[in-house]
């Protein structure tokens, strides 16, 4: 199904948490914060997460990756088998393993918002390249880097790759990706953000001047409220964890959240907790603590 709805909430700031709040669910981004820089899971993190399925408290990962790369987590899934993916912009049922996914829910960039979008970059920050991300497909402009240690399917100006009879048309776009070669990353972030204005939610996951345009409400704060709704769990029953700009909606709409020893400062100012990096299992540490709390 496609779910383009509003969810108000989901840039609530927290108080201060409170122990009385029996944690229900643990959202967590991976790159930079679940996961080791080598991309891997470590052992201590692995038995943390089973402990906190054990405990009956759901696991989510909410990561900017597509759903093909869910490789290195589709083990640790659990039960309900369910990520979120591409910043909010797609719920994928992990269960069938690699290549085998399936979309849940799909809240997709309207073509018509991409279009607009990509042509107010260029204005706002000439040199701006692009790519494409779809359910199935990736494309790319002819100029825009090997980024992501994958061939695309097409090579072609973003107009033509948005376009309505352009390649993969009648699948959903998920997000815009938009590297320029020269700005600063937070520089370019806010020149974006002031030029695509409501067209298209702008955010970045990467150290590079690499941002990421999703639909105008689409985050990974409001696709994690609909999935809490749906289970009816309130967000003070939600412990988050993240390390990049694309993390502070959740961060700031979670009960109880945590920056990584490794988080840029934004993400630091939006969550009401700290832990250490990623490298040195900062989420499995917080995890270990909050079951010894419900004993």
């Amino acid at each position: 199904m496609r779910e383009n709805s509003r969810v108000t909430s989901a840039t609530r700031q927290p108080g201060t948490p409170s122990a009385a709040v029996r944690p229900r669910l643990i959202a967590t981004d991976l790159d930079g914060t679940l996961l080791r820089d080598d991309k891997s899971v470590s052992s201590r993190t692995v038995v943390a997460l089973a402990a906190a399925e054990e405990a009956g408290i759901e696991v989510f990962f909410v990561t900017g990756r597509p759903a093909r790369w869910m490789n290195v987590v589709s083990d640790h899934v659990h039960g309900h088998g369910l990520a979120i993916c591409g910043n909010g912009a797609a719920v994928v049922d992990l269960h069938g393993g690699p290549g085998a996914h399936r979309f849940v829910k799909v809240r997709e960039l309207p073509r018509e918002n991409a279009l607009d979008a990509v042509q107010l970059l260029r204005k706002a920050a000439p040199g701006t390249v692009f790519a494409v991300e779809q359910t199935y497909g990736f494309h790319q402009e002819p100029d825009y880097p090997k980024l992501h240690m994958e061939i695309p399917d097409n090579l072609l100006p973003a107009e033509q790759l948005l376009a309505p009879d352009g390649p993969d048309a009648d699948q959903p776009v998920l997000k815009i990706l938009a590297y320029h070669p020269d700005l600063d990353p937070d520089a370019f972030l806010t020149v974006a953000r002031i030029a695509v204005g409501d067209h298209a939610n702008v955010t970045r996951s990467s150290p590079s001047a690499l941002l990421e345009l999703s639909g105008p409400d689409v985050s990974k704060a409001s696709t994690l409220a609909l999935c809490c709704a749906e289970r009816g769990i309130s967000h003070e029953e939600v412990v988050a964890f993240g390390d990049m700009p694309n993390d502070v909606e959740m961060l700031t709409w979670a009960g109880q959240s945590y920056a990584m020893g490794n988080a840029h400062p934004d993400v630091i100012a939006a969550a009401s907790g700290r832990t250490v990096a990623n490298n040195e299992d900062g989420v499995a540490i917080v995890i270990e603590q909050l079951l010894a709390d419900r004993l």
